[in-house]
């Protein structure tokens, strides 16, 4: 059917097809007249705003590159799904689907397996009349929608509950905090939230029993990295605390030491606490891409943090790091990269969150932010990387 949809959204028709959640009539988001008929055929105000819907991710998400990496990121998490999401709208994209809002853009990627392969967008809405109930077989549409649409597309019974509706217009700057459920839907509030900020749900108490099942070589690796920060040092900062597992070996090593160590879950950080002695450390909740805490530092640590960030964002950390060490400071990364050998790629990533980069890569950022780099331990997926001041 993904011809005859095509055609019929490009020749300004209306077309009465499935969703992943409900029976929908979608027409081009761009054809003032389809539009308006969808709407009579609704009896839906004409000020209200409607989703645009795409059956593809990689097409929706070139449609919207005006939206920053948190954001994208959470598309990518979210979607396909039964999620409408909000997003801001800056640019004023698909204004004839924003209705009184042009700076708010509603958003679904669906997959329709009938319609797999479209790769158009179309202005969707539920195929009922406004206020009435949602339908989830094809006789449940009004004979009124059926008999006047262009297109009628039967997938048989839908799961019948419309999507979730997430209002995301204020997550690129405020996180997960930021996010708000503005109607249940087919997706739980839970679900969304697990998949706006997989880091924000460990649970402090058996991330360490999750983590060593994860990397049967994670202790090891943690007093690898500790061990190459070298000569003591006094004051250390900590990127990506989590529950203290690496700060409470940095403080034993480095005995005069005090810490402040940074994490965007504040779960997290609760665990920590427990382990780490209070008059030694202080922790923060903030994410890798805020300002660092002030300077000068004499050690950087992070451990199995940093590649949650895309390139750009770590070449940017890098350059923020070495601004906050001290002369003749040093950052010790342990961390997932991506090994010369995709075989020996053995760490389990989730796709969206976890994007490794390779050794090389990463070298290459840290010595152009003013870092003499050397990897002074690798075994698989997983590098110690040491980056000192000249």
């Amino acid at each position: 059917m993904t011809e005859p949809f095509e055609r019929c959204i490009a020749n300004g028709g209306v077309v009465l097809f499935p969703s992943d959640t409900v029976y929908g009539l979608a027409c081009s988001p761009e054809d003032p007249e389809a539009i308006a008929r969808l709407y009579e055929l609704k009896r839906r105000p004409p000020a209200k705003a409607s989703a645009v819907m795409f059956f593809d991710l990689e097409a929706a998400l070139v449609a919207v590159t005006h939206l920053g990496s948190r954001a994208q990121t959470a598309l990518q998490a979210l979607m396909p799904g039964g999620v409408t999401v909000l997003l801001p709208n800056p640019e004023h994209c698909f204004p004839l689907a924003s209705g009184a809002d042009p700076d708010t853009l509603g958003l679904r990627v669906v997959s329709v397996p009938v319609l797999s392969g479209v790769r158009v967008p179309v202005m969707q809405s539920s195929a009922n009349l406004a206020g009435d109930a949602d339908a989830r077989r094809l006789e449940e549409v009004p004979e009124l929608l059926r008999a006047g649409v262009d297109l009628v597309i039967d997938g048989g019974e839908l799961p019948g509950r419309a999507s979730t509706v997430v209002d995301l217009r204020r997550y690129e700057q405020g996180g997960i905090d930021a996010v708000r459920v503005l109607r249940q839907g087919a997706v739980s509030d839970a679900d969304v939230a697990a998949a706006l900020d997989p880091a924000f749900h460990f649970n402090p108490d058996t991330y360490g029993d999750m983590i060593r099942a994860d990397l049967p070589g994670f202790d090891v690796f943690q007093d690898t990295t500790v061990a190459a920060t070298g000569r003591e040092a006094r004051r250390i900062l900590e990127l990506g605390t989590g529950t203290g597992e690496t700060a409470k070996r940095l403080l034993e090593r480095h005995a005069q030491a005090e810490l402040v160590g940074i994490d965007e879950s504040p779960a997290m950080l609760s665990g920590a606490r427990r382990v780490l002695p209070a008059d030694r450390s202080r922790l923060l909740a903030q994410r890798l891409q805020d300002p660092l805490p002030p300077g000068p530092f004499d050690l950087v640590v992070s451990v199995l943090c940093v590649h949650h960030l895309d390139g750009d964002e770590k070449a940017d950390l890098f350059r923020r790091v070495r601004t906050c060490l001290a002369a003749g400071g040093r950052f010790v990364l342990g961390d997932v990269v991506i090994p010369l050998d995709p075989a020996a790629a053995v760490t389990e990533l989730t796709p969206g969150y976890d994007k490794p980069d390779s050794v090389a890569d990463q070298l290459v950022w840290l010595r152009g932010a003013g870092f003499s780099a050397e990897v002074t331990w690798q075994r698989g997926d997983l590098a110690v990387i040491v980056a000192d001041l000249p």
